[in-house]
């Protein structure tokens, strides 16, 4: 089974010999190095690159542990070029090269290699990539496998497809396990044996659990808004625990470095402004969120947005979280400004999308519910409101358009039907 993941593919293809270094990053196991290693490799070869010319190391497999010595790497890839003709270098776990900064520095001045790394924490890279290569890194980030990606292979029909997605995410493994016990025990071994002590390891952390329940905390309030003094707050009243306000800044930095998480921020859309807090956290992944909380608090309307939030990311969208503020009376005549929210504005260049992640409009007071906010907008952008419901497009006469999910998810220019 092979997933084309042609979107990855044209971008690498795209970057070919622009002098950076190619950093894919991601989180693990969403196939940053089958992208690299097998997809863009067999791309290479079918377009007359030999074999000799591609040179490849994993650096987390145990027999290349000595190419993570910064010289052993450098005479190792120059001792590769025979000739004047160009070559591909792909490094696989960047970050465990001693010194990767200044080894991928000393390769791009040698004018015939064209270099792809990868890297599973932005600790490591992004930050790195911005400081060190001044404008030479160019980031490619891989998510786990968007809904089209998934139904690409997936044997059976798209409902049971969505409920599969829902429930056990993207990673492309879970598409060759054919029991709920094999995906369950796959995505709730991965989350404590890698992920988490991955954190660990990586930011020399000792109370593992605080950090578990702050990860508990973020995966129970996707879709709602949060900050890390209500995370405080939690600790305080139901743990009785005496962590502080910074101890869970710093643990959110973590699983944000790690691709675990995503912050949106609110923006006050009549204001043109950003609100500092609070915000909306989601999972990268929202099979692993659901395995964290041990499957037991699957609220598919959330997790629907999840899923919406990490498609627009996907197609290059920034994405927050709007708010529009109301100015009126309460019962007393006392003045008061009211938020409505908008849960996603999401801007591409001169694009921008007001979209609402509705699940079920069952009535006409749900209907009314969540236009309510959108009719507040006086721009002409499109306004979208996403239901799971299977339905046509269509559009009210103020021209605010209504679609399901599935016609969202499966087509890649469905912000404009």
């Amino acid at each position: 089974m092979e997933i084309a993941r042609e979107k990855y593919l044209g971008l690498l293809v795209d970057r070919m010999h622009n002098g950076m270094v190619k950093v894919v990053t991601g989180i693990r196991r969403a196939g940053k190095s089958y992208l690299l290693f097998h997809i863009f490799r067999d791309y290479l070869v079918s377009h007359g690159v030999q074999d000799s010319h591609i040179i490849s190391v994993a650096l987390d497999m145990r027999e290349n542990e000595k190419f993570r010595d910064p010289d052993v790497m450098l005479n190792y890839v120059k001792s590769r070029i025979s000739d004047s003709g160009d070559y591909y270098v792909i490094l696989d776990e960047i970050q465990l090269l001693d010194d990767f900064v200044g080894v991928l520095n000393s390769l791009l001045h040698i004018d015939t290699l064209d270099i792809y790394v990868t890297g599973s924490n932005s600790k490591f890279l992004s930050k790195d990539v911005i400081t060190e290569f001044r404008g030479r890194g160019d980031e490619i980030h891989v998510y786990p496998l968007t809904f089209r990606e998934f139904m690409s292979v997936y044997q059976g029909d798209v409902y049971h497809g969505w409920a599969d997605y829902l429930t056990y995410g993207g990673l492309p493994l879970i598409l060759t396990m054919k029991s709920e016990q094999q995906k369950v025990s796959y995505l709730t071994n991965l989350f404590s044996e890698t992920y988490l002590k991955d954190i660990l390891e990586r930011n020399h952390l000792e109370k593992t659990q605080e950090l578990e329940d702050v990860i508990d905390i973020l995966a129970s309030d996707i879709g709602s808004l949060t900050n890390p003094n209500k995370i405080l707050a939690t600790f305080q009243s139901e743990m009785h625990s005496k962590i502080s306000l910074n101890t869970i800044k710093h643990y959110i930095d973590c699983l944000e470095e790690a691709f675990l998480i995503c912050k949106a921020k609110r923006f006050d859309i009549k204001g043109r402004k950003y609100i500092n807090t609070p915000m909306k956290y989601f999972y990268e992944d929202v099979g692993l969120r659901n395995a964290r909380l041990g499957f037991r608090q699957i609220e598919r309307n959330h997790v629907m947005e999840n899923i919406i939030f990490n498609e627009l990311r996907y197609r290059g969208f920034s994405v927050d979280v709007g708010t529009v503020f109301q100015r009126g009376k309460d019962a007393n005549g006392k003045q008061m400004r009211n938020g409505l929210e908008v849960d996603f504005v999401a801007n591409l260049g001169n694009r921008r999308y007001y979209i609402q992640s509705a699940y079920r409009m069952e009535d006409d007071v749900k209907v009314r519910q969540e236009k309510k906010s959108l009719y507040e907008i006086n721009d002409s952008f499109k306004k979208i409101i996403i239901v799971q419901d299977v339905m046509n497009v269509s559009r009210d006469e103020k021209g605010i358009a209504t679609m399901d999910v599935y016609n969202f998810l499966l087509h890649e220019g469905s912000l404009d039907f």
